[in-house]
């Protein structure tokens, strides 16, 4: 043991006098599912950043689709690449506001851990067909709760877990309602998600020839810029200045600018997302994964993750269990996986790693 002082009790300290007020703190934490020993250097928050960097899902993030699926090109988004530019807008974003930049910095890399092969097509199918529905957000809980590390899960503390539990809105209100109780920490990644993927699904959809830029709508133009660096930089200034004036009571925006950014994301869910060129390769995912799912239901004794699966989560029913494996793969693995059970093929094909504990 050191003879120095516990550096992590130092940090604790440190936040007291550095962060905002309402900023949580490391030493307040509510804890984790199961009790276990600080860490002499790292801060509760800090562990649980490390532990999301080195877990498996985060890894398989870099082969998960962002909008475009099999795209021709090497600068578009995947689900690892987004998932790095919310946690540079929200730790910006924390830092400015003097707020525990640690937690926030972890629910941003956790967030979307949960998110299927083949963008929201996998989430389509999966809500479809798993009784209850299937929402990437709760399913990135489970793979933090239970799914990693062998089904212990990565213990994360309670703060983070909701953070990740509430990060998502849909086409829903982009600030958070009065009656959800959570951290300015999460408020922040629930904004800077936004932020991120309305800025870069213009910029691959651009690339991609989709829209053109001045297809835009003019009123989104003229208040948050023309480009993408000046919409993002108005957007980040707006959120700090305006939350600074409302006395950090919450995450807030100017209402004009609020409204710009919503206009933004109904435009790329009418011209992008729903575009025929996209969902037609929506449509092609979407078979792939029924096609699997209906596989893995009449063979499911010959799918070792599966079975194993099944001894560590003897409660669970079998659509879930399909559920959980089918969401952890890459869109290479799933289809490598179309490919093995459904296509002829050579002898001596290596393939993928696949999904595991």
């Amino acid at each position: 043991m050191s003879s120095y002082k516990n550096i992590r009790e130092i940090k604790e300290e440190e936040e007291f006098v550095q962060l905002s007020p309402r900023a949580q703190k490391s030493k307040f934490s509510k804890g984790r599912l199961r009790p276990e020993c600080e860490c002499e250097i790292r801060t509760a928050f800090e562990r649980d950043r490390d532990r999301i960097i080195h877990s498996k899902a985060f890894r398989r993030l870099k082969h998960k689709t962002q909008v475009f699926l099999a795209p021709r090109g090497d600068h578009y988004r995947t689900r690892l690449t987004h998932t790095l530019e919310v946690a540079q807008i929200a730790r910006t974003l924390a830092r400015a506001l003097k707020l525990n930049e640690p937690l926030t910095e972890a629910i941003a890399l956790g967030h979307d851990l949960g998110h299927t092969p083949f963008g929201h097509a996998g989430e389509e199918v999966l809500n479809e067909i798993l009784p209850g529905g299937f929402r990437h957000y709760e399913q990135s809980l489970r793979v933090v709760d239970f799914l990693e590390k062998e089904g212990h899960g990565l213990n994360l503390t309670y703060e983070v877990r909701i953070g990740i539990l509430k990060h998502s809105k849909g086409k829903g209100p982009i600030s958070v309602q009065d009656e959800e109780n959570i951290s300015l920490e999460a408020q922040t990644v629930r904004f800077s998600d936004v932020i991120a993927y309305v800025n870069h699904d213009i910029d691959d959809a651009l690339r991609a020839g989709i829209i053109k830029r001045e297809d835009l709508p003019w009123e989104v133009r003229k208040t948050l810029g023309e480009t993408h660096a000046e919409r993002i930089d108005t957007l980040i200034k707006s959120i700090i200045y305006t939350t600074m004036e409302a006395n950090w009571e919450k995450i807030a925006m100017e209402p004009t600018k609020l409204r710009a950014l919503e206009i933004l994301r109904d435009f790329l869910f009418e011209k992008v997302y729903f575009s025929p060129l996209v969902r037609k390769e929506f449509e092609k995912a979407k078979k792939i994964l029924y096609a699997l799912y209906e596989y893995y239901e009449k063979n499911f004794e010959k799918i070792e993750y599966l079975t194993k699966a099944r001894e560590l989560f003897p409660e669970e029913n079998l659509s879930r269990l399909i559920a959980d494996y089918i969401s952890g793969m890459t869109d290479r693995f799933a289809l490598y996986q179309y490919y093995e059970h459904f296509i002829p093929k050579p002898w001596g094909l290596n393939l993928p790693e696949e999904v595991s504990f």
